[in-house]
């Protein structure tokens, strides 16, 4: 699904830059695709340097206070805004160009597709999947599956717009 001229599936890299000295978030998500990336190259001097970025990871985690764990898999141009108490199950996968803010659990297997945003506070609790380009309202506790381009809301979430 295409919208507004954003494809669903083609990472935008730039939102995962690093811009500034204190960018947590940032610098959270590269320790997991550094040592994801070592782990697949395999061999000793690739275990040393994951061993490492484990180490930059756990020291972003505590700073973040978030549990981002290093196997779970995530698309590019993940976008952590406030990154503090995020919390992301080893099973979730996260599609291209999602958006998720402050003290968000996914819990389970979760699979958000391609730029979703999920509101501080939300609950994901799996397995569901959430369609490309929907909307979690912040606070919303979901447990049921969101169609594409939908926008979900309240305890338990429903939807409240369809797109």
């Amino acid at each position: 699904m295409e919208q507004q001229g954003i494809s669903a599936t083609e990472p935008d890299w730039s939102r995962e830059a690093i811009r500034r000295f204190w960018d947590p978030g940032q610098k959270l998500l590269r320790a997991v695709r550094r040592y994801q990336a070592a782990r697949a190259r395999g061999g000793p001097v690739a275990r040393l340097v994951s061993r490492y970025w484990a180490l930059n990871h756990l020291f972003w985690s505590t700073i973040c206070q978030s549990e981002i764990h290093l196997t779970c898999q995530i698309g590019g141009g993940l976008r952590l805004t406030h990154p503090t108490g995020i919390i992301i199950h080893p099973d979730a996968r996260i599609g291209p160009n999602c958006m998720i803010f402050h003290q968000v659990t996914l819990a389970g297997p979760v699979v958000l597709g391609g730029h979703v945003d999920v509101g501080a506070g939300a609950k994901l609790i799996g397995p569901l999947t959430v369609g490309d380009h929907a909307v979690v309202g912040a606070n919303a506790v979901v447990t049921r599956d969101v169609p594409a381009g939908a926008t979900v809301a309240g305890v338990p979430a429903r939807i409240i717009r369809q797109g």
